[in-house]
Formats: structure tokens, C-alpha cells, sequence
């Protein structure tokens, strides 16, 4: 026998020795394991909140938009800031508010507007929350006004349970004050460029320390006299429009 042939005859023998099992019987080789397709991600509701300036001359911080459950609120009427709120309406930053959220367990999902909003400006933040979630789903969305020394105005908690996608809401919103910096109205505490002052200072020195409707601007040209603002900035409610819509 050649060495070809007994190359051939050899591999012959290993692929029928492969095929066999220990008695020398023939048996079917396994099939190779396949494993299971990925689960499909899972169903997202997407919704836009568009915020509409409604001042003549009060823009409005980076709005914060934050998706929820019943449990969590931007704020209480007649108890005092939360130290995230407090920085959002005292100097326009709403990190700390945003984080606060981020934090609660009630919380799905939350997002900010890029830029200040200018008085009869808008825009629109997009926010996506699970389908599963839409059944107990409410918003919240809070700015501050800040040619001011502590107003901001809110959607606290609206309920948008069920919203079906094409449907849409639209609200107007009052001013607040958040209770934790006295409405003197000076430019050193006013973050906006009415002022350009420090905005948000750690210490609270508003009496009472609790959120309230917010009374309004006096302004230098009414009489009060150490009133860096104008009657420009004056404001009537409502300050704010929000439309909310759900696109996905």
C-alpha cells in the first residue's frame, strides 16, 4: 500500500471512530448549541415639553423637565425649598435639582433645557420614559425667572397618566418665590442681566422660609428706592406655557 492510501485509510477510520460510542456502535453527533436571540428592548414613550416665555422681560433659567411617579415633588407650597430648589431659583442652575431628582426612587427620567428662554421665547426638551410607566406617569417642569431674586415658576406633579401618543396638553403657570433670599431687588443678587449679580447664596435669609405665591416686582420707578429693576420687569400671571406632547 501506497502512502497515499494509507493517509486515506487512516482518516477514514478517526472520522468513524468520532461516530461511534464507546462499544464501537455507531451514533449521531450532536447538534451545536444555538443560543437564544436577545430579548426585544423594551417599548419607549417619547414626549416633548416645549416652554414658552410668557414675561416681557424676565428669561427664564435652563428649564428642568423630570418624568415621575406619585411620590416626588419639585416642591410644597408652604414648606420650605429643598437646597436643589433653592440654587435653581436663586441662580438659575438647576444641577442640584436635577441631581435631587435623579436620586428619588419615584423618579424615571429627567432632562434640561440647553439655554435660557427669552421673554416671548420657547423650547423644546424631549424626555422618554418606559411605555410600562405611562399608566402612573406625571411631570414636573420648573425655570426661574431671573431678572428676580428668587421666583421661579413650576408644573409640580401633573398627572399624564394614559397620554396616548398624538395626544397633547397645554398649561400656563404662576410665579413662586421660593422663600429662601429677601426680595430686595438689588443687581448683587439678581444672577439675570438685569443685575449679573451672584445669584444663588447659600445662606437663607427670606422670612419665613417656605415657598409661596410670589407677590410680584415693586421696582425702582414704584417707589422702592434701592430697586435695581424696572418697571420692565414687572410680570402678571401666568409667566409660563407649557405644552406637552407625546410623539412616541
Amino acid at each position: 500500500m501506497n502512502t497515499h492510501k494509507r493517509i486515506l485509510l487512516v482518516a477514514a477510520t478517526a472520522m468513524i471512530l468520532q461516530a461511534c460510542d464507546g462499544s464501537g456502535n455507531l451514533v449521531n453527533a450532536p447538534n451545536p448549541v444555538v443560543p437564544p436571540p436577545p430579548p426585544p428592548p423594551p417599548a419607549m414613550a417619547s414626549f416633548d415639553v416645549t416652554v414658552i416665555n410668557l414675561t416681557n422681560a424676565q428669561p427664564l433659567s435652563p428649564a428642568a423637565v423630570i418624568g415621575h411617579q406619585d411620590g416626588y415633588s419639585v416642591f410644597t407650597v408652604g414648606t420650605a425649598a429643598t437646597a436643589g430648589l433653592e440654587q435653581m431659583a436663586e441662580g438659575g442652575d438647576n444641577t442640584a435639582l436635577l441631581a435631587e431628582a435623579t436620586a428619588d426612587a419615584n423618579v424615571l427620567a429627567s432632562s434640561s433645557g440647553a439655554a435660557p428662554i427669552g421673554p416671548a421665547g420657547s423650547e423644546t426638551i424631549t424626555i422618554e420614559v418606559l411605555e410600562s410607566d405611562v399608566a402612573n406617569l406625571r411631570m414636573s417642569i420648573a425655570t426661574m425667572l431671573v431678572n428676580t431674586n428668587d421666583a421661579f415658576s413650576a408644573v409640580n406633579g401633573m398627572s399624564f397618566a394614559g397620554m396616548a401618543v398624538g395626544d397633547s396638553m397645554t398649561l400656563d403657570t404662576i410665579a413662586y418665590d421660593a422663600g429662601t433670599e429677601a426680595d430686595s431687588e438689588e443687581a448683587i443678587h439678581i444672577p439675570g442681566p438685569a443685575g449679573g449679580g451672584e445669584g444663588f447664596n447659600a445662606a437663607r435669609d427670606d422670612e419665613g422660609d417656605r415657598v409661596s405665591m410670589h407677590s410680584g416686582v415693586v421696582s425702582g420707578e414704584d417707589g422702592f428706592a434701592s430697586s435695581d429693576l424696572t418697571g420692565q420687569h414687572r410680570f402678571d400671571n401666568p409667566v409660563m406655557r407649557v405644552r406637552i406632547a407625546r410623539t412616541q
